[in-house]
């Protein structure tokens, strides 16, 4: 299995990681648990979960397959989104009853959506209650998850408290992630990439997305997952599996194969610049809406009508990836904060008018 240090925390992992948010029946831990082991007999070392997955079951399926796992050949990474530290203390100490496993070898400070939102986690102590866990022995390295924009994430960055980013990242939104990747690089920390299929919308253009495919690549979701982990900067990324045959997809991905030259990337690069004009990039900074509209997945479901063409991609995104309806696009009253927010300048008002017209079919 191929391997990246991440950051300087002297910790070598697999380049896919095993995201655990997509077990296809929670239910089953036995079952879902089989596969992580099956993960980690074919070389991934790197398992990612937190509270609320999958029927707030995910990090019990991960210790059920932890116990017959040898501590010292894994590397777990859980969460917690509190800003109390008394409340990330006791969802630290939940997590650790679940997941068996002694301590936690990567806890995130889990999903900035807003640049204030590191500050309110240090005013309210949840820094301080995560760094004291860490003096304890119960978490090896303090890490961030966020969904901040460039510029952003490498201000959360420059805070020196993190050793690691988990960001949203892919061959679709890339323009909005780039600068985090540059402040990784001169920081010298880890990078965990999620999404690196975009949500799904990937594999289900593979024809319009052909050019992400390099002469080497079986399909787009092979090509997805090398123009993630080609990038130096980019340690592991995340892929939710759900089957044994799924690991087994992935990782021949990234078997024997060799980063991507800088001169395929930028024809990738250009290939999404040029074809996908208005594309949202999920960075929420259009949040909050005071009607509590959420913007960003009603912007997501447009996307899928960018990409495939119909008003049903729409309704279909919505409903099986969001569990939402049009109709909770018709809170909008327009006053326009959400554009005035919108780094990239996007007609959010129009789109959520063209959402809310869907509702009903």
């Amino acid at each position: 299995m191929w391997t990246k240090p991440y950051g300087t925390t002297g910790v070598d992992v697999s380049v896919i990681g095993f995201g655990g948010m997509r077990f296809a029946h929670p239910a089953d831990i036995d079952g879902s648990a089989a596969v992580v082991r099956y993960a980690h007999s074919r070389g991934i070392n790197y398992f990612d979960t937190a509270p609320f997955y999958c029927d707030d079951r995910s990090e019990e399926i991960m210790g059920a397959a932890f116990r017959t796992m040898p501590r010292g050949s894994f590397y777990v990474s859980t969460k917690c989104g509190s800003a109390d530290g008394g409340e990330l203390r006791a969802s630290l100490e939940r997590s650790l009853g679940r997941l068996q496993t002694g301590w936690i070898d990567f806890f995130h400070i889990w999903c900035l959506l807003r640049p204030d939102q590191l500050e309110e986690r240090i005013r309210k102590g949840a820094i301080a209650a995560a760094q004291k866990a860490k003096e304890e022995g119960l978490i090896k390295h303090l890490v961030v998850s966020s969904h901040l924009g460039g510029e952003d994430n490498a201000a959360v960055l420059d805070s020196g408290l993190f050793e690691g980013i988990t960001i949203g990242y892919n061959a679709l939104n890339f323009p909005f992630r780039a600068k985090t990747l540059d402040a990784a690089a001169r920081h010298n920390v880890g990078v965990v990439t999620m999404n690196p299929l975009g949500g799904g919308l990937i594999p289900r253009n593979a024809e319009r997305l052909a050019f992400l495919k390099g002469p080497q690549d079986r399909d787009v979701v092979q090509a997805a997952l090398r123009f993630n982990v080609s990038h130096p900067a980019i340690t592991a990324a995340l892929v939710g599996f759900s089957s044994e045959r799924e690991v087994d997809e992935a990782l021949a991905a990234v078997e024997n194969f060799k980063p991507y030259p800088a001169e395929h990337i930028e024809r990738v690069k250009a290939g999404i610049a040029g074809s996908f004009d208005g594309f949202c990039t999920g960075c929420g900074y259009c949040l909050p809406c005071p009607e509590e509209v959420q913007i960003p997945k009603m912007m997501d479901a447009f996307n899928s009508k960018i990409l495939e063409g119909s008003d049903a991609a729409i309704v279909d995104r919505l409903k099986w990836h969001w569990g939402l309806t049009p109709a909770a696009a018709a809170a909008c009253i327009e006053c326009g904060a959400c554009e005035s927010a919108c780094t990239q300048h996007l007609p959010i008002r129009e789109r959520l008018k063209a959402i809310a017209a869907l509702a009903g079919t």
